[in-house]
């Protein structure tokens, strides 16, 4: 396992040691929001973009932690107990290191690169090769600089073969990758567009990518691709495994697609093999092919076709969904083994909403670990976290948890725990199912979730973090970021989107009312919080629960100056809201000499910022008049601050303001619809966050002048087929979208919404459409824009969002 001496590292990444050499490092962690303090761990402190991990040097201090990896130049504390490898670069030494910590091992290393279908290709080329040899993959999509290295530590001498994955986003980083994992036989999966913004050219992508095959014995590639099958030829002292569906390549494939699967031939060397994949799309066929081939290079001698049949849905997401009993249910029921149990692990343990917290876990297959010492080591992961219950479910974990968890409870099947789980009274309280597929833990999720309409908004976690950090990407350093979560969020859901931007560290959140904020204090949510719209009489409950009030008229000014004399609070923090031109609310020039006289006769009140709101940021025939908005707030907010004795932050930019006028962030920038993935200038460096989803509930032909819904609308012209949608304009699906206006995903073809919009239901006219009940159908998402929807809706996407019922299920996921 990992293990080195702070002098030993030291030595092998060319850094500086300045504390005892004597200590061993079992373990390195750079994210400071997930760290856990230990005396065989050392923080390392990366340079980012974003963040400078030496500014959390002396919170982890604080928090018990001794030992740290710091980069020279940089700022950070020092300590005379604590213990510090300096490097030229922090990453390229940890680099370094782990570069030494592979060439320890002499089993075969397969490397996966491509633009798409790399994890799915690592997953499935596991589950082929663990029914024959023991095998370490990297975990999730740990693919990039520091999430290689990291993989690389979970290398150990009891394992036959590892699988990693390797992506780049620019020229000059696949080198680095290289030099670490030094692959035995590589995977080149595919070639598009991801990652392109930093490539002048497919073909210079597709040259730095092979890069990783430097000095890999052999390479198995589709020579479909042009672009990898010519860069494929220039490696000089690799052997070219490469396949085709078209008679280019030595490995001839063919395929037979079936109602719900497909027959795939492969021929070689004059012997023909043929299996079965459970899919029919193309890129499952490419991505099965690749680790057939590359599984009989390993295992030449062994009949893995039966393992081809059994291939899973390799769902790389995390779902949060809302439970009975005011619960929130984490489902991770699709696979489970050590590396994955310890990540499901990690985001439960940064939920807030509740303090207790539950996991329900299955036995842990074909890890290739003894059982006794497998189970203490789950023990070990669970024991990290502060977990109140725990269920075990499977006869391997009932027999060897309980000597590590004697309090923990433990049942030999789903159904024997399905049948007595009223005896727990799930209440209040965050439940994580983790399970191999075959526990069918699905059927517990289905119990415990609150809702069960067929309708359900995705929101993708990962694209809001990807949205966040884009918006900070236009930020001066120092600058801070408040983001509004009101209105639910945008219809996303409060408290998890507030958990999660807690969680990435912004600075302030906003929400629209005070009952808004008291929810999000109540599921643990920390971080300060202004109230934008104070209703008359809820100071009390606000600052009772630590919110801050915007005072935006003499009416509030006059409301919290008789709270103060009644309550005498210590602390009365409060943000001004000034009228640049928006006539809504705030302020006007004149009336900011008055305001202040009267804040400054309220005891211990304080102004924590002044903020103004732009009318037209994202419209460039308003720029004028945005010009004119920002010159006044600077006016008015000058005043503000030399009048006052104390600083004060200033704020006027909305998501629109910060991509266009990057010139008046002043002390911070309000980030709201851009978090949810809209852009004003920059749409393709966003990320769609919300998929509306829904199935199709019925299907019926009808015939020429028959019609479809209320009021006879939906006239049909032609012999049709007509799908029944269980969504309707009590869902959120505004009626103007009927006969026509609208249309819907079915596959990868629009169908158009015939006839009225009902309150509970929605026809679409699905004729040439090959589809069946049950099948999914997408409202909006990444393929069907909500954009595109509020165009036909003349609208805007924040009235499209916002207008999503609360009975419609939201489901959160993180890959």
């Amino acid at each position: 396992m990992f293990s080195y001496s702070l002098a030993h590292i030291a030595q092998l990444s060319h850094s500086t040691l300045l504390g005892s050499g004597a200590l061993v490092i079992t373990h390195v962690q750079f994210d400071s929001r997930n760290f856990s303090p230990s005396p065989h761990t050392v923080f390392l402190a990366l340079v980012g973009a974003q963040r400078n991990g030496h500014t959390f040097i002396a919170h982890l201090y604080e928090q018990g932690q001794r030992i740290f990896w710091v980069q020279e130049g940089e700022s950070y504390p020092t300590y005379t107990d604590a213990h510090y490898i300096i490097s030229k670069s922090t990453l390229r030494a940890f680099q370094h290191l782990m570069q030494h910590y592979r060439e320890q091992f002499h089993f075969p290393v397969i490397a996966i690169t491509g633009s798409n279908g790399k994890t799915i290709c690592k997953e499935w080329l596991y589950h082929i090769l663990k029914h024959e040899i023991t095998v370490v993959r990297s975990p999730k999509s740990y693919n990039s600089q520091i999430g290689v290295p990291l993989s690389l530590m979970l290398l150990q001498a009891n394992y036959n073969c590892a699988i990693m994955e390797a992506g780049i986003s620019q020229c000059g980083e696949m080198e680095h990758l290289e030099r670490m994992l030094q692959p035995t036989i590589g995977i080149f999966t595919t070639v598009g567009d991801a990652h392109q913004e930093n490539f002048r050219s497919i073909d210079e992508k597709v040259a730095e990518k092979m890069k990783l095959f430097t000095h890999c014995k052999q390479l198995v590639y589709c020579a479909d691709y042009e672009e990898i099958h010519h860069h494929a030829q220039l490696l000089p002292h690799t052997e070219r495994v490469a396949w085709s569906f078209s008679n280019r390549a030595p490995i001839q494939v063919s395929t037979t697609a079936q109602s719900e699967y497909t027959i795939i031939s492969v021929r070689s060397h004059e012997k023909t093999q043929e299996f079965t994949l459970p899919f029919r799309d193309r890129a499952s066929i490419e991505n099965a092919i690749h680790c057939f081939v590359c599984a009989q290079l390993l295992l030449p001698q062994s009949n893995l076709v039966p393992y081809m049949s059994t291939v899973p849905q390799i769902a790389m997401r995390l779902e949060q969904i809302a439970g009975t009993h005011n619960c929130t249910i984490i489902n991770d029921s699709y696979n489970s083994d050590l590396q994955s149990i310890g990540i499901a692990l990690q985001f439960l343990s940064q939920q807030k909403q509740h303090t207790k917290k539950t996991l329900i876990l299955s036995d842990v297959k074909q890890s290739g670990t003894a059982a006794g010492e497998l189970y203490a080591h789950i023990a070990e992961l669970i024991q990290q976290y502060d977990i109140q219950t725990i269920i075990g479910v499977g006869n391997d974990i009932s027999t060897y948890l309980p000597a590590f968890i004697p309090q923990g409870h433990f049942f030999a099947t789903t159904q024997e725990f399905l049948a007595n789980s009223e005896q727990f009274h799930f209440e209040n309280e965050t439940i994580l199912l983790k399970a191999a597929r075959e526990y069918q833990f699905e059927l517990i999720a289905h119990k415990l979730e609150l809702q069960t309409h067929q309708t359900v908004l995705e929101i993708n976690l990962n694209a809001m973090i990807h949205n966040l950090n884009y918006f900070k990407s236009k930020l001066k350093s120092g600058t801070k970021i408040m983001v509004m979560v009101k209105a639910f969020s945008y219809g996303s859901g409060s408290y998890e989107i507030a958990n999660i931007l807690q969680h990435q560290g912004v600075d302030y959140l906003a929400v629209a009312f005070v009952d808004e904020g008291i929810e999000l204090r109540n599921a643990g949510i920390r971080i300060p919080i202004i109230v934008m719209n104070p209703e008359y009489g809820m100071l009390a409950q606000l600052y009772e629960h630590n919110l801050e009030p915007n005072i935006h008229n003499f009416t509030v000014l006059a409301e919290l100056e008789q709270f103060q004399k009644t309550h005498k609070l210590p602390h009365l923090p409060i943000h001004l809201k000034l009228d640049t031109g928006m006539a809504r609310y705030g302020f006007r020039e004149d009336d900011i000499a008055g305001a202040l006289q009267r804040i400054a006769t309220i005891a211990h009140c304080r102004v924590v910022s002044v903020f103004s709101h732009l009318v037209g940021s994202d419209e460039s025939r308003f720029d004028e008049f945005t010009h004119e908005q920002i010159t006044l707030f600077t006016r008015m907010s000058e005043g503000i601050q030399r009048t006052l004795p104390y600083p004060v932050l200033r704020h006027i930019l909305n998501s629109a303001g910060i991509e266009r006028f990057a010139q008046a962030q002043f002390d911070m920038v309000r980030l709201g619809i851009g978090l949810y993935g809209i852009s004003a200038t920059q749409q393709e460096n966003c990320m769609h966050v919300s998929t509306l989803k829904t199935c199709i509930s019925d299907i019926r032909s009808m015939h020429s002048g028959e019609t479809v819904g209320y009021c006879r609308n939906g006239k049909i012209l032609r012999p049709s087929k007509i799908a029944v949608l269980p969504i309707g304009y009590a869902d959120g699906l505004r009626r103007k979208l009927g006969n026509g206006t609208g249309q819907v995903l079915v596959g990868n073809q629009l169908a158009p919404i015939i006839g009225n919009v009902c309150m509970d239901a929605t026809m679409i006219d699905i004729t040439g459409i090959d589809t069946h009940i049950g099948a999914e159908v997408v409202i909006f998402g990444s393929e069907l824009p909500i954009s595109d929807m509020a165009t036909r809706l003349e609208t805007i996407p924040y009235e499209v969002i916002t207008g999503i019922s609360r009975r419609v299920k939201r489901v959160y996921y993180y890959e």
